[in-house]
């Protein structure tokens, strides 16, 4: 008898298949990204494929696809920096809750970067490849093996981030549950370095992270990101 045991990766919170899962991941991409002219004009299509989502996940989507057809564009523009841009627990970037500004970021970055090389897409100098919408897009169109396991690497810095959004009552929130969702249960470790991250904040010190950032034209050639 084998002394090995194959180890099954734990089922997501909410069952999905695998198409659905990165029909999520591909919406949240979209949606989390600035609301600019190009993405609001997308809002009806991307409604028509949140159809295509089970009963129990169409409403996480539903709520921001509303608010982004009620509300101006100036509005919405506005509303997107002071959430993301100007709140320090409500960044996108996820290895920002961890360090911060700081040198050690930069070690945390490359992980990222070296998945996505490693897939091989290639990348620029505007955009950090943390940058929860780029993993996303990257999970859903690219490498979902690979997209999925930094996805589960922080799943506590997304659910602290979906915490962060649902205290403020942002309709981005539902987005963040969505992804949530898709990945495997928060475990008593996750839970616990959620509690320490929001405990401690991101900690400062200013450093140059040009070297680490990406060509927002990344997924260009994958169908996606543009």
């Amino acid at each position: 008898m084998s002394l090995l045991k194959v180890r099954r990766r734990p089922e997501p919170a909410i069952p999905v298949s695998e198409h659905q899962r990165r029909l999520i991941w591909r919406l949240a991409a979209l949606l989390l990204d600035y609301p600019d002219e190009r993405a609001l004009a997308m809002l009806d299509q991307l409604d028509s494929a949140a159809t295509g989502l089970p009963d129990h996940v169409r409403p996480l989507f539903a709520g921001l696809l509303d608010h982004l057809r009620a509300t101006p564009p100036l509005e919405l523009a506005a509303s997107y920096v002071e959430t993301f841009d100007l709140r320090r627990r409500a960044s996108l970037h996820l290895t920002y809750y961890a360090y911060g500004d700081t040198r050690k970021r930069g070690m945390a970055l490359l992980r990222f970067k070296h998945a996505y090389k490693h897939a091989g897409v290639e990348l620029g100098d505007h955009e950090l490849p943390d940058h929860l919408p780029v993993l996303l897009e990257f999970a859903a169109t690219v490498d979902p093996i690979g997209g999925e396991r930094l996805l589960g690497e922080h799943l506590p810095v997304v659910e602290l981030l979906r915490l962060s959004l649902s205290d403020t009552g942002s309709p981005y929130a539902g987005i963040l549950g969505a992804v949530v969702a898709t990945l495997p249960p928060l475990t008593t470790a996750d839970r616990r370095k959620i509690a320490e991250l929001a405990a401690q904040g991101p900690p400062d010190e200013e450093v140059g992270l040009d070297p680490f950032s990406m060509d927002p034209a990344l997924f260009d050639t994958a169908g996606g990101r543009r």
